[in-house]
């Protein structure tokens, strides 16, 4: 009968009740949230689901991130494993890949002007890293961080692997996919608080055709320009312009297909649900991940007021030839950030489509947040 007792109670103090921590609760309840959000409110659930779901996991049962050095048995939990893609730069860089195959560029080929509106859109980037430094944080940690500005997830998630800030990643990783999922939330006010009523309802001429050696060409002459200027930049521009490549080639149609379906959701699923395993109460509930949130909204702010404003020149440069809310879609989020555009636009004058300007901007913003990975690995020496 002692035994049966026994028994029974090891098997009830393994349970997860007498092994959580108030601050593991207080995530299950954040995790809980995000899945409201991304199921009840569809703020990008593509993303949301997974990350909301590893971070239930993690704090329900902590060994599923850990190590093998820490394990008894030698053995890593199954989050570990998906979290080293994370780390060795792997799934960010297949992301890339995806979205590039599934990204049309013609926008961007047809009105070059563009590009300055991207790298107008990367000052919240700039601003985040000086005010991360104010805040405490060495020069590498503030470079990770300041990423979150270009509402990229992957390539904060990228740099903050190659700079060695893998105790800030979850966080970063977290605070960049949220911003990313609250663009419709975030941009609009400032959009309008910088634009005139007449500004909104600028229609901008259409667009001239692209043909199709030009999308041809453009993704291997970017890729030439850019890596050969920052050679550190090849994995994440290299793989972006390759799966546009193959979208644009018409000649491998079964890899365009693979690389925009099957494997761009096989990688969100490792990368969603790894990314919100870092999440863990310990590692999560600390004063850098307020700062870490409150910067990398700050650097989100900016950079739509930077594409806004920059919008705004290039109006009275071209005699109101240009709308400046497509300056917003600078920010990187593809395509949310240039649909914000369109909605904001629309609101003013709903016969107004700025959804294929505000896409060229967008693209060069994906390109223009890679570059700027490129440049603090440069200044960083990795």
């Amino acid at each position: 009968m002692s035994n049966i007792a026994e028994i029974l109670s090891n098997l009830v103090h393994q349970t997860a009740f007498f092994n959580l921590t108030i601050g593991n609760y207080a995530m299950i309840v954040v995790a809980c949230v995000f899945l409201y959000l991304a199921i009840k409110k569809e703020y990008e659930p593509l993303l949301l689901v997974p990350i909301a779901f590893g971070m239930l996991l993690v704090n329900i049962y902590p060994d599923i991130m850990i190590s093998p050095e820490e394990a008894s048995n030698g053995v890593g939990g199954l989050l570990h494993y998906f979290y080293l893609l994370d780390e060795w730069s792997i799934l960010p860089s297949l992301i890339f890949l995806g979205v590039g195959a599934m990204t049309d560029f013609g926008p961007l080929i047809a009105n070059p002007k563009s590009f300055l509106l991207g790298a107008a859109a990367q000052l919240g980037i700039y601003m985040a890293y000086f005010l991360a430094i104010l805040m405490g944080f060495n020069g590498k940690a503030a470079a990770a961080i300041s990423i979150i500005g270009g509402a990229d997830g992957p390539t904060s998630i990228f740099l903050a692997g190659k700079l060695g800030q893998t105790t800030l990643m979850g966080p970063i990783a977290v605070a960049a996919y949220s911003y990313m999922s609250l663009v419709p939330i975030i941009q609009p006010p400032i959009m309008k608080m910088f634009t005139t009523e007449e500004e909104r309802k600028i229609k901008m001429e259409q667009l001239r055709p692209v043909s199709k050696l030009e999308k041809i060409l453009f993704p291997v002459i970017i890729t030439i320009v850019v890596c050969l200027i920052l050679p550190s930049t090849a994995p994440l521009v290299g793989m972006l312009m390759l799966g546009n490549l193959f979208r644009e080639s018409g000649v491998v149609k079964q890899l365009t297909e693979t690389a925009s379906n099957a494997l761009m959701y096989i990688v969100v699923i490792l990368l969603g649900t790894s990314v919100g395993a870092t999440t863990s109460a310990e590692a999560f509930l600390n004063l850098n991940t307020i700062k870490i949130v409150v910067l990398g909204l700050i650097a989100f702010a900016f950079g739509t007021f930077g594409g806004v404003i920059f919008g705004k020149i290039m109006c009275k440069a071209t005699g109101g030839k240009i709308n400046p809310l497509i300056g917003s879609a600078g920010v990187s989020a593809v395509p949310m950030a240039a649909r914000v555009s369109q909605k904001v636009g629309a609101e003013a004058d709903p016969t107004n489509f700025l959804l294929m300007h505000a896409m060229g901007p967008n693209v060069a913003g994906v390109i223009g947040t890679a570059v700027a990975a490129g440049t603090f690995m440069a200044i960083f020496g990795v």
